[in-house]
């Protein structure tokens, strides 16, 4: 019962934090205005400023930010016990991370949907702004680089997904293009699509449908790498109403009815047990079997701060704020609608977070495979969670949540295989919308400083030399440029001083980066924390709530990512090094530029010039 009771506590949780801490941060602190106009209406292009009902941007912005991080993070962090995990994911989502998301958003909103790196530009300096792009562009890259070496090992690691993840696309197309010519309700033909989906899940793997799967899961890596990059690109040019927003819907919808099912199971489980593992045997009771607390696991670094690197999605992540900036803002067709796209969406990524806990150290324990034999209890954690290399791996971090969440499945009556495909197509489908929207957002980046250069008339250049900038204004060049630049990467053989290039190897150059991203990702969230900070600052308006999560998100990954580059500078990784370094250079250098601007920053607006801001009573434009 103490597994049931975590679930039901933590719903009950999130949803008192969104009608009292929520509410008030929407009503008192940022006095979000319905009749306010908003970006979509003051620029709507019918391409990225589209007015929409805020239950399809919940979608949208929900599965954007969700992705796998609230799935391998957690499934990794339960090797330190579950507690300080659970702990983090409650109180990091509702005081800092659904704040920092609900604050990018009012924020970008504010300001004609502009990214918080652009934002910064006026809010604390010019220089800033730069410096945070710059910080952004090199997430971004590692992200684009890396999720579609992601979603290719989910997809070899449960071809059963492959189908259903595909049919989606074409499907979503046409919803789209029909919705929008027509005008009729999102809900039900998404549901019909949900429908087709579950069926192709059904019965995708049998017969000459199982047969494509397996051709198909067995393509090189990179292959599959070339084409979601192509994917992401055709995503990112397209009107969002053609793919991005009727996709979003349908796997946000997957997601509700998805977690339902989980919590179903795992009511079931608590009360009845999980499924007897052969016809007459004994069930297995539901029990935590992961230790409570877990000081010095077999090759893992320290929990602190560790651990708050590790689990970002499902409590704080800075690759949040480039969504809630870059793409919702865009689409919100009231400001009254922030609160449940920004604020509820994050608070539900804890509640999913808190549900891959409870599958790695609950549901895990009613069956899992290891070495050829179905292991119980605690001894299937301790084969799953022995050491950090064993739970370190993708495929063992994913297979932690899809075993320990299709046990919950199974004692409802599903059938073992189907249960662990569904939860295949649901990690897959999350890294895909993922992988398109931050394509979007580094074509927005790109744009961004290209605009910089191209704009500058402190530094005249030839037109022959503005020329290559000029392309990269627009959205076609700039988004090409940033998957070539991600495919180049990812191309790449694996790090490793033996491995050589070849066909196989191809595709997991992302792996070479990605050391460097969970505290720059974190990074990101301390930065996006000052230019909310500065935005309120200036206003006036209270900060008290927003100055501790500030401090904590700069410190943590600070620490973090210097401990990293001693290790780096210790294994002669000195390219990892060189670029860790110059992160921490790039930190301290807006930490100072923040520092010099708060003496006179309180009380005097900014140049509003590029806001859908009134300016308020007796406030002084700088």
């Amino acid at each position: 019962m103490q597994t049931l009771a975590i679930a039901l506590g933590a719903f009950v949780f999130y949803l008192v934090a969104y009608h009292t801490y929520g509410r008030f941060l929407a009503r008192k602190i940022f006095k979000l205005d319905p009749k306010a106009r908003v970006p979509s209406q003051e620029m709507e292009d019918g391409n990225d400023y589209v007015p929409t009902r805020k239950s399809v941007i919940f979608g949208h912005h929900f599965t954007s930010i969700a992705g796998t991080g609230p799935i391998v993070g957690p499934a990794l962090a339960v090797i330190w016990g579950w507690v300080p995990a659970l702990l983090w994911v409650l109180f990091g989502s509702i005081l800092i991370g659904a704040v920092h998301d609900f604050g990018s958003l009012v924020v970008s909103i504010r300001n004609r949907g502009q990214t918080v790196g652009d934002i910064a530009g006026r809010v604390l300096s010019q220089r800033t702004r730069l410096l945070f792009l710059s910080v952004l562009f090199l997430a971004l890259t590692i992200v684009l680089a890396i999720f579609g070496l992601v979603i290719a090992a989910v997809l070899k690691q449960y071809p059963s997904a492959i189908l259903p993840c595909l049919v989606q696309i074409p499907i979503a197309v046409a919803i789209g293009v029909y919705l929008y010519r027509h005008g009729v309700n999102l809900v039900v033909p998404s549901l019909v699509t949900l429908g087709i989906m579950y069926l192709t899940v059904a019965f995708g793997n049998i017969g000459f449908l199982a047969t494509i799967n397996e051709t198909l899961a067995s393509m090189p890596t990179i292959a599959w790498v070339c084409i979601l990059l192509v994917y992401s690109y055709i995503a990112s040019v397209l009107p969002v109403w053609a793919l991005l927003q009727p996709r979003d819907f349908i796997n946000s919808l997957q997601l509700i009815s998805t977690l339902g099912l989980i919590v179903a199971g795992l009511i079931a489980a608590a009360f009845i047990g999980g499924a007897p593992p052969n016809p007459g045997a004994e069930r297995q009771a539901l029990e935590i079997v992961a230790p409570a607390f877990r000081s010095a696991p077999d090759g893992a670094p320290s929990l602190f701060p560790f651990l708050f690197i590790t689990i970002a999605c499902g409590a704080i992540s800075g690759f949040h704020c480039l969504v809630s900036s870059g793409t919702s803002s865009k689409q919100l067709k009231s400001e009254s609608d922030a609160l449940f796209v920004g604020y509820g969406s994050m608070i539900t990524e804890g509640f999913l977070a808190v549900l891959v806990i409870l599958a790695c150290v609950a549901g895990l324990g009613l069956g899992a495979q290891a070495d050829g034999e179905t292991l119980f209890g605690s001894a299937a954690y301790d084969a799953r969670y022995g050491s950090w290399s064993a739970a370190g791996s993708l495929a063992a971090k994913i297979g932690a949540f899809v075993e320990g969440s299709a046990n919950f499945l199974v004692v409802l009556g599903l059938k073992a295989p189907f249960a662990v495909a569904l939860m295949g197509v649901f990690v897959a489908s999350f890294a895909a919308t993922t992988l398109d929207t931050a394509c979007r957002l580094q074509r927005y980046v790109v744009q961004e400083l290209a605009s910089t250069f191209t704009s500058s008339k402190k530094h005249p250049s030839s037109p022959l030399l503005l020329r290559p900038l000029t392309v990269l204004s627009n959205k076609h060049g700039a988004t090409i440029f940033a998957i070539l630049l991600a495919g180049a990467l990812a191309a790449l053989p694996p790090p490793g001083p033996e491995v050589t290039w070849t066909l196989q190897s191809a595709g997991k150059g992302g792996l070479i980066l990605w050391p460097l991203f969970g505290a720059t990702n974190q990074l990101l969230a301390g930065l996006a924390f000052l230019v909310i900070t500065f935005w309120l600052w200036r206003r006036s308006l209270p900060i008290w709530f927003i100055i501790p999560p500030t401090v904590v998100m700069l410190i943590l990954p600070g620490i973090a990512m210097t401990i990293k580059v001693y290790e780096f500078f210790q294994n002669s990784q000195f390219l990892l090094a060189v670029l860790g370094l110059a992160t921490i250079a790039l930190q301290l250098w807006i930490i100072l530029e923040a520092k010099a601007a708060w003496p006179r920053a309180r009380g005097v607006i900014e140049d509003l010039s590029g806001s859908t801001e009134t300016l308020p009573d007796g406030g002084r434009s700088c």
